[in-house]
């Protein structure tokens, strides 16, 4: 038989701390995918909060906010959930024993018409609680009438289903007229065949029901007499023995279930925690609910081995320290970036795309005119302002002339103009006002490594001397604390003038001040160094660093 490939959802994601190449080229990249591959669907997504630029150009363009995904690691919602319809609590336990065995289940979920989870059954406690029944069950369990006529599969000659019995027992009507009148009680349930003295002394105790065996004929005196006195006659084929051994399985499964300390997951619980939780918990089957508490199926030890693993595919990073939380127990599809290779690594190849621009957004925008794929006004929109913040409107020595045409063309096709779109953005990114120290620090902020040696960089670009100036002097006082967020041994912050193409860097942390003294030629200012000339973190400022590292290994 040919087997059918499930259509999965593939979240497109870029760094933490996203910024706006990465937010812009994880919507477009999954717009493109959407185009080229109808069998899955493709999800932008972002792994951090925007900052005020992307956040003016997503509103500009009107696209919307890529969901958050703050941790990939595989969740209970990735397991093949067992789609268990859930019981209502009047169902019989008879009706609950036959579902139980064609479906082969072991534990049924009992739920409320809103689908919200009452409590459970299970095969053992339901033949255990039969074991145990007595001739009170019925009324002890409030038993609807409709149930005891469904488990006889009887008939109703008078009465109403709508009755419920609250009092009484279960009484076998044989023996003499004399013995019987000793047996019943008001409210009894009594079971006889096509005995006229044992009917009548059960309507004259005033019996809630005669259950009349071997499809015995009433008489019309009887059903008379019973609809005088409020007592219901069931019809039935069962024979008296039958009916006696069946009659306790009407009783609701509501009476029988745990209602208490229910064991359940959310679909958003870790399936690590999951695993453990099954380890040490002696049940076989595990209720799921969704965010709304809302009942969505079961899932037991075995499910756990058909973990289908969250996809992705990774924009504008290819290192670990940069990526999603959770990534390693993730599968990763593809990686299109323009950063050096750095330290992911994957268990069996991926489509990795890489190369020397300035912009993600670049690399994505030819893969749109290679596959002839139109790319809409809004789309283009977000690309050009991609390229725009990446190459600082085509100052930074890491754009290309490829990042030049594909911003003017995708300007024309989104209808803006380059230059009143570059100031428009910049303008809207850096103000400083009313911004907490914390997220102007880590608003484009990203963690590297070189060996064993953690460090971070952060960057803020400013066209404006007022909020450069402010900007600076909100990062001086923050930069203890930010060590120490950060969970780094050193940090470095740049602080970019756009229109004097410089950069004032900032620094904390042990070595910190020696390594970019032997990295820079520079001029010292108080707790950092000017860079003339130095505005791209990546291609100016990143090398020289590392290199100066090294360096100071190599001497040690």
């Amino acid at each position: 038989m040919e087997q059918t490939t499930r259509a999965r959802s593939i979240l497109v994601i870029g760094h933490r701390n996203p910024d706006t190449d990465s937010i812009c080229s994880a919507i477009a990249y999954a717009h493109l995918k959407n185009q080229l591959d109808d069998g899955n669907h493709y999800i932008p997504g972002r792994a951090g909060d925007l900052n005020r630029e992307t956040k003016y150009i997503l509103g500009r363009f009107g696209a919307a906010v890529p969901a958050l995904f703050e941790d990939v690691s595989a969740q209970v919602e990735d397991i093949d959930i067992r789609q268990v319809k859930g019981a209502d609590e009047a169902m019989t336990i008879q009706e609950a024993l036959v579902r139980m065995r064609d479906e082969q289940l072991s534990t049924l979920p009992v739920v409320s018409a809103k689908n919200s989870l009452l409590g459970l059954v299970t095969t053992n406690h339901l033949a255990v609680s039969s074991m145990d029944a007595t001739c009170n069950t019925l009324a002890n369990a409030s038993t609807p009438l409709g149930n005891i006529l469904q488990t006889l599969r009887g008939t109703l000659v008078c009465g109403s289903l709508d009755d419920t019995v609250v009092t009484g027992k279960i009484v076998i009507g044989s023996g003499s007229p004399e013995l019987i009148e000793t047996q019943i009680s008001s409210g009894d349930i009594v079971i006889c065949g096509n005995r006229y003295d044992a009917q009548i002394c059960a309507i004259e105790m005033n019996a809630a029901c005669i259950v009349l065996c071997s499809d015995a004929p009433p008489a019309k005196t009887i059903v008379r007499l019973a609809e005088e006195h409020n007592t219901a006659i069931i019809q039935t084929p069962l024979d008296p023995f039958a009916a006696a051994c069946t009659i306790n399985q009407s009783a609701p499964i509501s009476w029988f279930m745990f209602r208490n300390d229910l064991m359940t997951f959310q679909l958003s619980d870790s399936v690590e925690a999951a695993r453990e939780i099954m380890g040490r918990v002696r049940h076989v089957y595990f209720p799921v609910l969704d965010e709304d508490g809302k009942y969505r199926g079961v899932i037991s030890r075995r499910n756990l081995l058909n973990l289908r693993r969250k996809q992705l595919i990774l924009v504008d990073h290819n290192e670990k320290t940069q990526c999603v939380e959770g990534y390693e127990e993730a599968e990763i599809l593809e990686i299109v970036d323009h950063h050096r290779i750095n330290s992911i690594e994957t268990p069996g190849p991926v489509f990795f795309r890489n190369q020397p621009v300035g912009c993600t957004a670049t690399i994505i925008w030819q893969i749109y005119q290679e596959h002839q794929i139109p790319i809409p006004p809004q789309i283009a929109g977000l690309l050009c302002s991609a390229i725009l913040s990446d190459t600082l409107m085509f100052r930074s020595p890491t754009c290309t002339p490829l990042d030049q045409g594909a911003a003017r063309a995708l300007a024309a096709i989104a209808q803006v103009d380059v230059e009143r779109l570059a100031n428009d953005m910049f303008e809207a990114g850096e103000a400083v006002e009313g911004r907490s120290p914390e997220s102007l620090f880590f608003q484009d902020f990203k963690r590297f490594n070189n060996g064993s040696l953690y460090f971070g960089v952060g960057q803020g670009s400013y066209v404006s001397q007022k909020n450069l100036l402010r900007a600076e002097e909100v990062i001086r006082g923050y930069l203890e604390e930010a060590l120490l967020k950060a969970q780094v041994p050193m940090l470095f912050f740049l602080l970019t003038d756009i229109k004097r193409q410089r950069s004032t860097v900032l620094y904390a942390g042990h070595d910190a001040g020696d390594i970019l003294r032997r990295a820079f030629d520079a001029e010292a200012v108080e707790g950092g160094y000017i860079l003339p000339g130095v505005i791209s973190r990546k291609k100016q400022f990143i090398p020289p660093l590392l290199s100066a590292m090294q360096n100071e290994g190599a001497g040690e």
